[in-house]
């Protein structure tokens, strides 16, 4: 019969999950004390127990802890809680409850492979806490212990040589992708349409932010043209300029329409908080803002603006007046080939006349020279105004 069980408290509340559970601990203890009766039961935990658990259990640790439930080991022991676990066993002739096979002391404490003197336990679905006696899993650590005869550290699992060389250097790049060094991209071009086809959705531009609702905005311009002086507070400071506040209507000051020369900062001319008389000096209609400034910079850059249009209103007025004889020429050009054309169709029926007999074309012929010169004469006028006009726009 076992009379004394130290319970490797870290193991057991750790057996199945990830972070460690008191609750869980509790458990396997009781069902331990059900197990084996009459037996003294000691749960030793490791020195980071206490910091892993969950914050709700904490409290209850600490009580256990202050009640002697629970036994951590000193600060600094070497071995940490197995050795101290091992320690308790050794002296007290204990088993010991616990999942682990201590294999870096199996030189040293060779009673571990003793009957009776490991217990081994899990929690079984719809059933509870079940129990085994067991013996030591045997290893390289182990082996490395018991021929030594002294406790050794735990071996690192060490790296494969393929894993210890270095990575290799792909020799073209994965498909879509686009290389920084150079390297062409082998892969068929079907794989290249979908970056052809996505390339206008990334470069779609994001939409521009709005200064102001469009209502307000729309009344403000119709107000207050370039020109007119307004009443605004100062509200913030941008980059290169301030933003005013005039009502419902936000609007911007840059620095070239603060001073002349232009100010460093918007700081030497303007606080926060101030109403000042600006100046409206124009409109960006595709971000709804109004470009503001000083009224003694701003009354220059507006006038010559204003200049400009009346320059480009007079050329316009003048252009239709200068191209327009152009177009009367052209006109008159063609009447006068007409002209040509109908002297020389007159001339074709004087010839056919002479040629007729003599006694039916005598009494008519110089009807129809007469007519003939008439049409040639009238026909004719429009070649003379022609010429006059042509004259008189020369003289122009």
């Amino acid at each position: 019969m076992t009379k004394h069980i130290i319970v490797d408290g870290s193991n057991i509340a750790t057996e199945g999950r990830t972070e460690p559970s008191l609750a869980q601990l509790d458990e396997a203890v009781q069902a331990l004390m059900d197990e084996f009766k009459g037996a003294k039961i000691s749960v030793i935990v490791d020195a980071t127990f206490g910091h892993r658990i969950a914050k709700k259990e904490r409290a209850e640790f600490e009580t256990a802890i202050a009640n002697n439930e629970l036994v951590a080991p000193p600060a600094g022991a070497v071995g940490r809680g197995d050795a101290f676990i091992l320690a308790i066993a050794d002296k007290a002739n204990a088993s010991i409850f616990s999942n682990d096979s201590f294999q870096e002391f199996h030189g040293k404490y060779k009673w571990l492979f003793d009957e009776g003197r490991l217990i081994g336990g899990k929690p079984v679905p719809l059933v509870g806490w079940v129990f085994v006696e067991r013996l030591p899993v045997r290893g390289p650590t182990s082996r490395r212990s018991v021929r030594t005869g002294t406790v050794v550290k735990k071996e690192l699992p060490t790296a494969s040589p393929e894993a210890s060389k270095p990575m290799p250097i792909p020799k073209s790049p994965p498909p879509n992708a686009r290389s920084s060094r150079g390297v062409k991209n082998t892969a068929p071009q079907k794989s290249a349409k979908p970056m052809k086809a996505a390339q206008p959705q990334a470069a779609a531009k994001a939409p521009v932010a709005m200064a102001n609702d469009i209502v307000p905005y729309l009344e403000f311009v119709e107000k207050h043209p370039a020109g007119t002086k307004v009443k605004a507070e100062v509200q913030s400071y941008a980059a290169n300029g301030v933003t005013v506040r005039m009502g419902d209507i936000a609007g911007y000051v840059p620095l070239r329409n603060m001073a002349s020369p232009m100010p460093r900062s918007a700081r030497d001319i303007f606080k926060i908080g101030d109403v000042v008389t600006l100046m409206v000096s124009g409109y960006t209609p595709a971000r709804r803002s109004v470009d503001l400034g000083v009224p003694e910079v701003v009354s220059e850059l507006i006038k010559n603006p204003v200049a400009k249009k009346s320059a480009k209103k007079s050329s316009a007025k003048t252009a239709p007046e200068k191209t327009a004889p152009t177009k009367k020429a052209v006109v008159e050009k063609s009447s006068t080939k007409k002209a040509a054309v109908v002297k020389k169709a007159v001339a074709k029926k004087a010839v056919a006349v002479k040629a007729a007999p003599a006694k039916k074309v005598a009494a008519k012929a110089p009807a129809k020279k007469s007519v003939a010169k008439k049409a040639v004469a009238k026909k004719a006028e429009p070649v003379k105004k022609t010429a006059v006009k042509k004259a008189v726009s020369k003289k122009k």
